[in-house]
């Protein structure tokens, strides 16, 4: 989201340079290195970079392959956050590949496009429900909903999507104390309440759980310390779910999209610059008097320039979302972003702080 300077953006590019001639020559060297010290013939260096090649291939570039898929056979999806976004157009997909899917709605009861849209579907396998997943009531009315629409709950929820999210920005000093707490509330909260509500019936069908995460679930960025932390805590709950549900059968999957504003417009420029005003106007007079209006005015520029950035098709998160709930051997992680979104998370997961944040920040 921060804009690179120049500098940093020629450094970039001088570190790929730089990586590239150093595996073109060191790597040879150092395999050479290690074939002596295990007495092995240094003749088998060609064959190892082959092999190290064909492992990139095979676990970065080549396309995902197929790993045996569920039947449907009537299977049920609980999806949450279905007002809009991926929610909206996975439950629709979802649907459409034959499944019966319940479809949590925040504002069913207020009339929302989102849930007429799809109850306008007239199927009986499109059930609208009222769900905040902040809510313990709507959360235990769905649960009993969804036990009386399966007909014999014995045989269990197939899957459940917690895909129901806000997201907000603000440096720390700007944010308040009731903005994490609601934005935790939702993204992490809501998560762990709706699938604690339903992992029996998941496990009864040795099923599914997916959340959505995001990029910034696994790599932090100026102004978004909010949405970073909920999501870092969805990776957390998610990998210590899969452990536990090892025993059951049921696969835990995690959802980690890149930028994806512009298609679900998750954040606009009227919600930028609602939010701006807030944060100026709710800001202690120390922190407006210590950053200054035109360092506040630059972050805000940054954001709405943010709001017309990212991919326009939803394709590649709803492919991998379908692939968590319908593959035998669903993927603990999928990264559906660009390549590089995809080549920053990597440097900053495995680079030193020292290293990413000189890259980056």
């Amino acid at each position: 989201m921060a804009s690179i300077p120049g500098l940093r953006v020629f450094l970039l590019v001088l570190f790929s340079v730089f990586l590239t001639v150093v595996l073109g020559f060191g790597l040879p060297a150092s395999l050479n290195a290690v074939m002596w010290l295990l007495g092995l013939p240094q003749t088998s260096v060609t064959e190892c970079i082959v092999g190290l090649y064909l492992i990139f291939v095979a676990f970065v570039a080549m396309p995902r392959l197929p790993r045996g898929w569920v039947k449907v056979d009537g299977k049920a999806v609980l999806v949450t956050g279905c007002d809009s976004g991926f929610g909206l157009a996975l439950a629709k997909h979802l649907h459409k590949l034959g499944f019966t899917v319940f479809a949590g709605c925040l504002l069913k009861d207020k009339g929302g496009e989102g849930a007429k849209e799809l109850e306008e579907m007239h199927s009986d396998r499109m059930r609208v429900l009222q769900l905040d997943v902040c809510s313990d009531e709507q959360t235990n009315q769905a649960v009993e909903h969804i036990k009386h629409c399966l007909g014999d709950p014995e045989k269990g929820l197939w899957a459940v999507v917690n895909n129901a999210g806000v997201s907000t920005f603000g440096e720390v000093e700007f944010t308040s104390i009731d903005t994490y707490r609601q934005v935790y509330e939702v993204n992490l909260i809501g998560t762990i309440r709706i699938t604690k509500a339903v992992l029996p019936l998941i496990r009864r069908a040795k099923g599914r759980v997916v959340n959505i995460a995001s990029m910034y679930g696994r790599m932090g960025n100026i102004m978004r310390s909010q949405y970073c932390m909920s999501k870092y805590g969805v990776e957390a709950f998610s990998d210590c779910l899969r452990y536990e549900m090892k025993t059951w059968g049921v696969k835990v999957s995690v959802i980690e999209p890149g930028n994806f504003i512009v298609a679900t417009g998750i954040l606009t420029r009227d919600i930028v610059g609602n939010t701006s005003n807030k944060l100026w106007t709710e800001a202690p007079p120390i922190v407006k008097e210590d950053y200054g209006k035109a360092h506040f005015e630059h972050q805000m520029a940054l954001m709405r320039s943010y709001c017309n950035s990212g991919q326009k098709d939803m394709a590649s998160v709803l492919d991998d979302i379908i692939d968590a709930i319908t593959s035998k051997r669903p993927y603990t992680r999928y990264l559906p972003m660009e390549p590089h979104l995809w080549i920053r998370v990597q440097l900053m997961t495995h680079l030193p702080g020292a290293i990413s944040d000189f890259l980056y920040f």
